[in-house]
């Protein structure tokens, strides 16, 4: 919903600021500066991208309507590990095989419904539980981690950042309309004035169109994916920071508290809210 206001703030403002200085909407309305525009940028992407991440790219678009992770499912990722700690504590590290091979037939999982979606969260959980069960020390288990938090958040980062480098080449292909439009002006110069300078109008059209679309649209767009991207894996290092704890020999509720530690604020459950959902848990 927020990125649809600053959409409509941002072309709103500018519209509104042009009909002020009574300006004519009519002459801002160039097909063809549009096809240029949008042909280059949407074939320099082709080139750019190997066809999954073109496709990735794609599917991430999307999420830039809907909203990151939220106080809920922290929550919900915190209970999940304290159900996981609480019956290895109680059954024996062998007790959580079975969930960790099959976490969509897992009672424990199953109360998760929002937890088993984000499959990035869920292989990282079973796979180092995995680990856990084999033996492996919690240091060689946290090397293991960090390489492969590295490796989600270098993945995380392509899609912002072809956005971006496509962003930053729609001014440029502006000019490249401009230009074009300049050219055309020189064969129109036995024409009359009017015609000369709509027609120079048009051309400029080009490169406004360019600067406005990199930086009031595609840009913010690749920000905005960064922005969510970093927010999506607080979720694994929170993941990480709780197994690692009980790995350590922390107790459960301790293991989950050390998962907490290390939200950002506006998504951190207070304690008592982590207490309240671990009590239900409980009863």
């Amino acid at each position: 919903m927020f990125p649809i206001i600053g959409l409509v703030i941002v072309f709103g403002s500018i519209i509104a600021g042009y009909l002020l200085e009574h300006g004519n909407l009519h002459v801002l309305i160039q097909p063809a500066e549009l096809v240029i525009l949008g042909g280059a940028a949407v074939g320099s992407l082709v080139i750019t991208c190997p066809p999954k991440l073109l496709f990735k790219i794609l599917r991430s678009l999307p999420t830039v309507l809907k909203g990151g992770a939220t106080k809920e499912a922290h929550i919900s990722l915190m209970s999940l590990l304290y159900s996981i700690f609480t019956k290895t504590r109680k059954d024996g590290i062998l007790a959580i095989e079975k969930d960790i091979e099959a976490p969509g037939k897992s009672p424990l999982f199953k109360g998760y419904p929002a937890i088993l979606k984000n499959h990035h969260l869920v292989d990282f959980i079973c796979d180092n539980l995995r680990v856990f069960v084999l033996g492996v020390n919690a240091t060689e288990m946290e090397d293991m981690m960090d390489l492969e938090m590295d490796a989600h958040h270098q993945e995380a980062d392509l899609a912002p950042s072809v956005i971006t480098k496509i962003a930053d080449s729609l001014p440029g292909f502006g000019i490249v309309a401009a230009v074009l439009g300049v050219v055309i002006t020189m064969g129109k110069m036995s024409e009359s004035p009017e015609v000369i300078g709509h027609s120079v109008a048009a051309a400029l059209v080009g490169t406004f169109l360019g600067i406005l679309l990199c930086y009031g649209f595609l840009g913010p767009i690749g920000s905005n994916l960064e922005h969510r991207a970093r927010e999506d894996s607080k979720l694994l290092e929170s993941a990480k920071v709780g197994i690692l704890s009980f790995a350590r020999g922390a107790a459960p509720q301790i293991a989950v508290e050390s998962a907490r530690r290390v939200l950002f604020s506006d998504t951190k459950p207070s304690f008592k809210e982590l207490e309240t959902a671990l009590r239900k848990k409980r009863a």
